[in-house]
C-alpha cells in the first residue's frame, strides 16, 4: 500500500466528480450521489473507517443540508410572494424611472437589485430574475445574460443570508471569515465597470460612453462594498442585504444631487410611460419587514440550539429561512390575500428547494466522510489530510481564490465549492502555520467571482432570456473579468498572509 497509491485513491472522488459533471454531462444531483457512493466505498474498504464515524458523517450531512433546505425554501417562498404581488416589477419600475440614462438603469438593476436578491435567496436566483428585466430595458438577450451574471458575484460572499459561510465552512473555525472576506471583497467594486463596458461595447462611440460613466460605476461599487464591510459585526446574514439597501440609497441621493452622473444621458429606445400598481411605501414594506425579522431572530434566537443525539450535532434556533417564511406570510396577511396563495407558493418553493437539498446532502456527507476517515482500523491519515498535502505551498494565499472560483464554476454554488475544498485549504493552512480563516476567506471571495461563470447559473440566465447553446460565447465575454477579480484577490492574499 504505497503512499502514491493512497494519494491517487484520495483524489479519485474529485476526478470522478469532474468527469461525470463535465465530460458525461450528468446532472449535479446524480453526480453528487455517485461520488458519495464512491467515497463511502473507499472509506469502508480502503480506509476501513469505524462504522460509527461513517454513521455520524451521513447524519451530519443530512442535517447540514436540511439547514440550507429551510433557508432556500424560505427564500424562494418570500420571493415568489413578491413576484405574485408585482413587487419585483415595482422595484424595477422605481429604479428605471429614477434616471433616463440607460447605463444608470442597468447598474441599478444588475448591481443593487441583484445584490439584494443574492443576499436573501442566492443559488442563481438573482440573474434569473434580473436578466428578463434587463431585456425589458432594451439590452440584447446575450448582453442581458452576461450583465446579469456579472451582478451575481460580489454579493455571493454573504449570499442567501450567509449560507456560503454558515453551511460551506460547517465544522471549520470560521468566526473571523466574514470580516476577512468582506475586506478582501473590496475588489468587487470593479464589477459595475464590467457591466458598463458590456452595455456600451456595441456602440461606435463606446469609449466616450464608457469613460463618462466610469465615476458612476466606481461610486456604485463603493456604495455597496463599503457598507457591507461596516455591517459585518451584525452577522454574516446581513452584509449583502443591508449593503445593497444602503448602497442604493446613497446612489439615489448622489444622483439627485447630480454627483457622479454622466453629463450626457444614453438612451436606447423612445421614452415609455412605465406603470406600477404599487406605491413606493408598499414596495419597500416587504424588504423592511424581512430585515427587521432577520435582526430580531439574530438577537433573540442565535444563542439557542438543539442537540442531535448520536451524531454530535446541534441545530441553531435561528435559521434565516424562518424569517423569510414569516415575512412572506405577514405580507400576505397585511395585503389581505387568500390562504390559497400561501399554500400554492409553499408547494412551489418546496419543489424548487428539493434539488439543492439533495445535492448538499450528498456533498456535505462526502466531506464529513473525508474528514472522519481518519477514525479507522488501517492507521492511514484521513483522506482530507492526504489531499491537503497538495495545497501546502507558500503560494497558498494566491491560489486559494482560484480554487474557490473553480469550485463555483464546476458546481454552480460557492456554498458547495466551500464544502468541497474548505477542509483541504484549512488543513493546508494549518500545516503551513498560516491563518486558516484568511485562506478560507480568500477561497470564498474567489468562489463569489467564479459564480460569474458558474455553469448552472449560466444555463438559467440563458433560459429566461430565450437563448440556447450560447455558453461558449458567454464564457468568452466573462472569463477575463472573472480572472481579473480572482487575480486581485490572490494578490491581496499574498500581501496580507
Amino acid at each position: 500500500m504505497t503512499q502514491a497509491l493512497t494519494f491517487l485513491v484520495s483524489l479519485s472522488p474529485f476526478a470522478v466528480f469532474i468527469y461525470l459533471l463535465l465530460k458525461k454531462n450528468l446532472a449535479l444531483a446524480k453526480t453528487s450521489f455517485v461520488t458519495l457512493g464512491l467515497t463511502l466505498a473507499l472509506a469502508f474498504f480502503y480506509w476501513r473507517i469505524v462504522p460509527q464515524a461513517a454513521f455520524v458523517s451521513l447524519g451530519k450531512g443530512f442535517f447540514v443540508a436540511f439547514d440550507i433546505f429551510v433557508i432556500l425554501g424560505g427564500a424562494i417562498f418570500f420571493l415568489e410572494i413578491l413576484k405574485r404581488f408585482g413587487v419585483i416589477e415595482a422595484v424595477s419600475y422605481y429604479l428605471e424611472s429614477f434616471s433616463k440614462d440607460h447605463r444608470i438603469q442597468v447598474i441599478l438593476l444588475a448591481w443593487f437589485l441583484e445584490n439584494f436578491i443574492e443576499g436573501t435567496a442566492g443559488f442563481g436566483t438573482p440573474s434569473a430574475i434580473v436578466a428578463p428585466l434587463l431585456v425589458g430595458l432594451g439590452l440584447a438577450p446575450l448582453n442581458a445574460a452576461i450583465v446579469s451574471l456579472f451582478g451575481n458575484s460580489s454579493s455571493v460572499v454573504f449570499g442567501a443570508a450567509g449560507t456560503p459561510i454558515r453551511i460551506g465552512f460547517f465544522g471549520l473555525e470560521s468566526s473571523s471569515v466574514p470580516f476577512y472576506a468582506a475586506m478582501i471583497n473590496i475588489v468587487g467594486l470593479i464589477v459595475p465597470l464590467f457591466m458598463l463596458w458590456t452595455v456600451v461595447s456595441h456602440r461606435q462611440d463606446r469609449k466616450k460612453l464608457f469613460w463618462e460613466a466610469v465615476p458612476f460605476a466606481i461610486w456604485s461599487g463603493l456604495a455597496f462594498v463599503l457598507p457591507s464591510i461596516l455591517v459585518v459585526p451584525l452577522g454574516q446574514e446581513f452584509p449583502s442585504i443591508i449593503g445593497a439597501i444602503i448602497g442604493v440609497l446613497l446612489v439615489f441621493v448622489s444622483t439627485k444631487l447630480g454627483i457622479f452622473v454622466p453629463k450626457n444621458a444614453m438612451t436606447v429606445r423612445p421614452e415609455e410611460k412605465l406603470q406600477t400598481k404599487l406605491s413606493l411605501r408598499k414596495t419597500v414594506f416587504p424588504y423592511g419587514l424581512l430585515v427587521l425579522l432577520l435582526v430580531l431572530g439574530k438577537i433573540f434566537l442565535s444563542g439557542i440550539s438543539f442537540k442531535i443525539p448520536l451524531i454530535n450535532h446541534s441545530i441553531s434556533a435561528f435559521n434565516p429561512g424562518l424569517a423569510f417564511i414569516l415575512a412572506g406570510i405577514l405580507v400576505v396577511a397585511a395585503w389581505r390575500k387568500t390562504e390559497k396563495l400561501v399554500l400554492r407558493t409553499a408547494v412551489f418553493s418546496l419543489r424548487q428547494a428539493v434539488g439543492p437539498f439533495l445535492v448538499i446532502i450528498a456533498m456535505s456527507a462526502m466531506v464529513q466522510l473525508m474528514i472522519n476517515s481518519g477514525q479507522n482500523f488501517s492507521s492511514l491519515p484521513s483522506l482530507i489530510a492526504i489531499v491537503a498535502k497538495t495545497f501546502e505551498t507558500s503560494w497558498l494565499p494566491f491560489f486559494s481564490p482560484f480554487v474557490g472560483a473553480f469550485g463555483s464554476f464546476l458546481t454552480g454554488s460557492a456554498t458547495i465549492s466551500n464544502l468541497l475544498f474548505g477542509g483541504f485549504l484549512a488543513q493546508a493552512a494549518f500545516e503551513l502555520s498560516m491563518n486558516s480563516q484568511i485562506i478560507l476567506a480568500l477561497a470564498l471571495v474567489g468562489g463569489a467571482a467564479g459564480n460569474m461563470i458558474a455553469l448552472a447559473d449560466m444555463l438559467a440566465a440563458e433560459t429566461v432570456v430565450g437563448l440556447k447553446n450560447k455558453e461558449a460565447e458567454i464564457i468568452k465575454k466573462i472569463f477575463v473579468p472573472c480572472l481579473i477579480y480572482v487575480l486581485l484577490a490572490g494578490i491581496i492574499g499574498m500581501v496580507i498572509v
